[in-house]
């Protein structure tokens, strides 16, 4: 596979010679001007290059896989195994059984313990060039479906993390976002500033969208300490700008709807990258500060670094192409693999439309067939390879007496609920169970602790809890018998006050064994199992 990426360089190198001999004659921005459109006519000639492979991989799927786990049987290893003895695939499942992580040792008891040292999924590190053609195909796909929006200076991040899997090769990285001067040390306030600096924006980049939620939030909080930023400038960094100081003041003033789009009258979209926990997110920034502007998923990026490519770019709710490797990915059945001792696992190309599966992960450096707790669903299928929506987390999971509630099921009662809350829009929510806080929670009967940052409502009354238990034992048969047999308590929902989430993100991402595994990707959790988290949350609540 190297071969194709340098044959690929060796023929733009004498195009960069070409730029380079141009823009020396004809000036500093004529050249420039120069180098940016030979870079989009490179990106489409990479991109048409990845996409023939594409096809060809695809079409032949179980080929695909075969080389995959070929790769994976000659990459770097922790552990010694007689691979010369693995003649197909299924030898090597036969041979490698599954393991699985211990997703949540304490969802029978509630109860946990504070020095537990929480398992890590396996990730997979080879040479990600599945990255490199979701980067490619995505962004060439940016560039087609809207026009003028690679323009140079027209893509603004505000995140440190970015939405893309990986970062474009050279000559090609003139298209992407660059940092401003002296926003690289990793100040999240600078590259607010450097985005509302500049008002002809057609782009914006967050890593996913609970951090670009968290940005809209900082901004509405401290807006007037910003604009004031940009009316005086910052020396070497931004220069003063009063009159679009002014014109910020104004449009902050008049709200958060659709206040992007009045920031940046020339935005055209919104690119996050898709993982575990980001709906809620989503449809908070498009019913307030994003209001009218598509987001633009290029990836969906699982446990372990598996990724899918988005194929269905405009619609709300994305597909997304499981590509045949590397990684050698595998699909477990979600449906009934309990009952069985040893599952039996899928390649890609024995997928069924409709049918749910779990990811499976082949760890390249142990050899450790891994199920990963993401669960998708097929919708459709691109040549031979399955195009799958993300369903739910298995770890996100609320059973305090065997009712076994699911991360989709849960979220889609309190949206339900919320929707029966005059004026409130649900921005952020994590749950725990009663359990783990023992003496702190003031209910007998085991009962679901829901935390929730809410806009339109600054408190909650009886009527507002009692809803939700109505639309959880809507959602779920067996909780509603439980309830009625008094086994489980009503839920006891909590406000937290503005900012409370982002603190705890904040809060995770400096600590990452309080995260039940690797912090890639940038997962949302929805259930918390740390005492310390819960209360850190308690001590936020407002209502």
């Amino acid at each position: 596979m190297l071969l194709p990426l340098l044959l690929l360089l060796l023929l733009l190198l004498p195009l960069t010679l070409f730029w380079w001999q141009k823009s020396r004659r004809m000036g500093k921005a004529w050249g420039a001007t120069l180098q940016h459109s030979m870079a989009l006519r490179a990106l489409g000639w990479a991109a048409a290059w990845k996409q023939w492979g594409l096809e060809k991989s695809t079409t032949h799927v179980l080929q695909s896989q075969e080389q995959a786990l070929h790769w994976c049987l000659q990459g770097p290893r922790t552990t010694t195994c007689p691979v010369g003895e693995i003649p197909d695939l299924n030898s090597f499942r036969n041979q490698f059984p599954l393991v699985w992580p211990h997703l949540d040792p304490h969802s029978k008891t509630g109860e946990t313990d504070e020095d537990l040292e929480m398992p890590q999924h396996p990730q997979y590190s080879s040479t990600p060039w599945d990255s490199l053609q979701v980067m490619l195909l995505s962004f060439n796909s940016l560039k087609q479906l809207y026009p003028g929006a690679l323009v140079p200076g027209g893509t603004a991040r505000l995140t440190l993390t970015s939405p893309w899997p990986c970062s474009l090769p050279w000559p090609l990285r003139l298209l992407a976002w660059a940092c401003p001067p002296g926003a690289g040390a990793g100040d999240p306030r600078l590259l607010i500033l450097a985005a509302l600096g500049s008002r002809e924006l057609q782009v914006l980049e967050a890593g996913t969208a609970t951090e670009l939620l968290d940005v809209f939030s900082c901004l509405g909080a401290n807006w007037k300490g910003l604009v004031e930023a940009v009316a005086a400038g910052i020396s070497g960094f931004l220069p003063p700008a009063p009159a679009r100081a002014a014109e910020l003041k104004t449009e902050l003033e008049q709200g958060t709807k659709g206040l992007a789009r009045r920031l940046w009258p020339q935005l055209q979209v919104v690119v996050v990258k898709d993982a575990g926990g980001q709906d809620v997110a989503k449809a908070a920034l498009r019913s307030t500060w994003c209001q009218g502007l598509p987001f633009f998923s290029p990836a969906y990026v699982a446990a372990g670094g598996v990724i899918g490519l988005n194929l269905c770019l405009k619609q709300l709710k994305p597909g997304y192409l499981l590509l045949p490797g590397p990684p050698f990915v595998e699909l477990l059945p979600a449906q009934g693999k309990s009952q069985e001792e040893t599952p039996s696992t899928l390649l890609l190309g024995e997928a069924l439309l409709g049918e749910e599966y779990e990811l499976v992960l082949t760890n390249d450096a142990s050899l450790t067939r891994c199920p990963l707790g993401d669960v998708v669903q097929v919708i459709g299928f691109y040549n031979q390879c399955p195009v799958v929506r993300f369903v739910r987390r298995l770890s996100q999971s609320l059973n305090v007496r065997g009712e076994d509630i699911s991360e989709d099921v849960f979220s889609g009662a309190l949206l339900r609920a919320v929707g029966l809350w005059p004026g409130a829009k649900l921005l952020d929510y994590c749950c725990a169970q009663s359990g783990i806080l023992g003496s702190f929670s003031d209910s007998s009967a085991p009962h679901y602790e829901v935390f929730v940052e809410l806009r339109g409502v600054r408190g909650l009354s009886e009527d507002h809890r009692h809803k939700l238990d109505h639309c959880l034992q809507e959602a779920s048969p067996t909780y509603k018998s439980l309830r009625f047999r008094g086994s489980i308590g009503p839920a006891q929902v909590h406000l937290v006050g503005q900012g409370g989430f982002s603190e705890l993100r904040a809060l995770l991402s400096s600590s990452p064994s309080l995260m039940p595994f690797s912090s890639f990707p940038p997962e949302m959790p929805r259930i918390l199992r740390h005492k310390n988290l819960i209360q850190f949350l308690l001590r936020r609540v407002v209502s």
